[in-house]
């Protein structure tokens, strides 16, 4: 995401000075090391190289706060027990020099967000984030977080947290859209409420934040959503993403039932009916939300919706 996109929206801002500043008070072994941005950042944290094995990550605002401290605690408990490589934590950070949040360094992956041309085999790709999210929603998820204000509610009820906000930019962009369609897609995630045991999610399964070496998924990282509560929300990239065979191959791989996907169709048209109605900047290797809100609709009648 661009810098002057973020500062636009009124993130809080932070430069290589301040992440300078705040290592070599709080951590002195990185005090020598060099913080530069990174071409490719996040929405919801800055994210800085530093040196050449480490990252800082530190939240934007205040809705991403709680977050390092939830990745700090649970991330080397999950990385054991996951097929593929994620971020591990090395220090914890505190608030100082203006900066009001915790903030974390991470060792530095080195491997690369996904882009459709870096992956020559796209139905392959889906197959592996497919195993991968089928190991995470599989682990033992006793006494993890539940969906809150914390992961804005990444894994929750679909209808019930954002329902009404969903109706209301549909209704911002009927004229753009099947507007009969989408709203049945909602009536259909009201019908398939989530009733199984909670499990784990990574609540932001999005192209920035899978990474591919030679071609293959190989790590997946921000964690920063992650909760107990209902998978559907990780499926949303099967329409941000995949399309075609890809699309089938996930699905078919995906161990859910059709009331969750059902979710997901309704998880994946509320974030693009709200993209498209407030015109908000969307990642460029993602499909326009005009079209996944027509994905979306033309599954769900396919499905008899």
């Amino acid at each position: 995401m661009r810098r002057i996109d973020k500062l636009k929206a009124g993130k809080f801002p932070v430069d290589a000075d301040l992440v300078r500043r705040l290592v070599a008070s709080q951590f002195p072994a990185f005090a020598g090391l060099e913080p530069r941005g990174i071409a490719e950042d996040g929405w919801d944290n800055w994210t800085f190289r530093l040196g050449d094995d480490l990252k800082v990550r530190l939240p934007s605002a205040e809705g991403y706060a709680g977050q390092p401290v939830k990745e700090y605690r649970w991330l080397p408990i999950l990385a054991p027990q996951l097929p593929l490589r994620v971020p591990a934590p090395v220090a914890l950070g505190e608030p100082e020099h203006g900066y009001p949040w915790r903030w974390t360094i991470y060792e530095w992956i080195d491997d690369e967000p996904v882009r459709r041309e870096s992956v020559p085999d796209l139905v392959a790709f889906a197959a592996d984030l497919a195993s991968f999210l089928n190991a995470l929603h599989g682990l033992g998820a006793s006494g993890g977080p539940p969906p809150g204000e914390h992961n804005f509610f990444r894994g929750g009820d679909v209808i019930e947290v954002y329902g009404e906000e969903a109706r209301r930019s549909l209704a911002q962009v009927a004229q753009r859209i099947d507007l009969a369609g989408a709203l049945s897609v909602l009536d259909a995630a009201e019908r398939a409420r989530f009733s199984e045991r909670p499990c784990w999610l990574h609540g932001d399964v999005a192209v920035g934040n899978l990474l591919v070496r030679d071609g293959r998924l190989s790590s997946v990282i921000d964690f920063g959503s992650a909760a107990i509560g209902d998978p559907a929300c990780d499926l949303v990239i099967a329409w941000l993403f995949f399309d075609g065979e890809s699309r089938r191959t996930f699905r078919k791989a995906m161990m859910v039932d059709e009331a969750c996907w059902a979710r997901a169709r309704a998880w994946a048209l509320w974030k693009a009916a709200l993209v498209l109605a407030s015109g908000a900047p969307t990642h460029p290797q993602e499909f326009p939300p005009a079209e996944v809100i027509e994905a979306v609709v033309r599954e769900h009648r396919t499905a008899g919706g």
